[in-house]
């Protein structure tokens, strides 16, 4: 059931902001509501990245997405890299900043990947534990997101929308909750996707991620490189009955199309949420 009653933002529909689409955008100023920037390319004093993010968000609200934070780490946090996140925040001033539930490397070296956690008790307090410094520093609330994975872990104690759930209840942060990430390791790991989505506190839930991925056929591997299938697009379908209105994107990373097929996958999206959300309202309103 849909949960009309949440009190959090919602920014409508957007995608992730690319190089390739820098001046399409500036040119043709298309029906986006928000984009979202990957942090980490615009870590730098100046120079052209800068400059445009400097006049698109102009026309657009953005928000930030890091790939570097590595909250699962046993290394100490980086405080360089957090100081560089909180002076970009300041300068562009996003409605939210977020990051994936993972770790990326040890004892200073980086994988370059995001890879999976154990889902125990200790885990979930070491995150924790982590997110609360990151809070701190950054003096605002962030959302942490979902990861596909390819391998499991001998240790972990619940499924991995238990360990979500309680590392967001107990640092009090909020979810970028990735659909695709959710298919992509249900395949991988047969569970049922349904049951990950029913589990997940909708009051935490701010955004949604949606991507395509490539199939191998015994395994699917999360490569934002092609059009979201319809599978996926059945599994947003079932988090907008659940959640509601959330603010939703689409990634792409690779083989990145002209910008107007992107925003006609995008209307699919819109469509999508706005025929379930306008359906509950009609009932709701026969009830009352």
């Amino acid at each position: 059931m849909t949960q009309n009653s949440i009190k959090r933002p919602f920014l409508g529909f957007g995608l992730g902001l690319r190089t390739k689409h820098y001046e399409p955008i500036l040119q043709q100023k298309p029906k986006l509501d928000w984009l979202e920037i990957i942090t980490e390319n615009y870590l730098v004093p100046g120079g052209k990245p800068l400059y445009y993010l400097d006049r698109i968000r102009e026309l657009y609200p953005l928000v930030m997405h890091g790939v570097s934070l590595s909250i699962g780490s046993t290394d100490p946090l980086d405080k360089n890299y957090l100081t560089e996140v909180k002076a970009l925040a300041d300068r562009i001033q996003p409605a939210w900043i977020s990051d994936h539930l993972c770790w990326t490397g040890v004892k200073g070296i980086n994988m370059h990947d995001l890879l999976p956690l154990p889902y125990t008790e200790k885990t979930i307090e070491h995150v924790v534990s982590q997110i609360n410094q990151v809070q701190d520093f950054l003096q605002r609330q962030i959302l942490i997101e979902n990861v596909s994975s390819y391998l499991t872990y001998q240790q972990s104690e619940m499924p991995e929308w238990i360990f979500l759930s309680e590392i967001v209840k107990r640092a009090d942060c909020f979810i970028l909750l990735d659909i695709n990430n959710i298919y992509v390791s249900a395949f991988n790991h047969a569970f049922n996707p349904e049951e990950y989505l029913d589990h997940i506190d909708s009051d935490r839930v701010y955004q949604i991620h949606l991507a395509g991925h490539s199939n191998c056929k015994e395994y699917i591997i999360d490569t934002h490189d092609d059009a979201i299938i319809d599978a996926v697009w059945d599994l947003y379908a079932s988090a907008i009955r659940r959640f509601g209105a959330v603010s939703t994107m689409i990634e792409r990373d690779d083989n990145i199309p002209e910008l107007n097929e992107l925003l006609t996958e995008l209307d699919h999206a819109r469509t999508i949420a706005n025929t379930i959300l306008q359906k509950d309202l009609q009932k709701e309103m026969s009830i009352a």
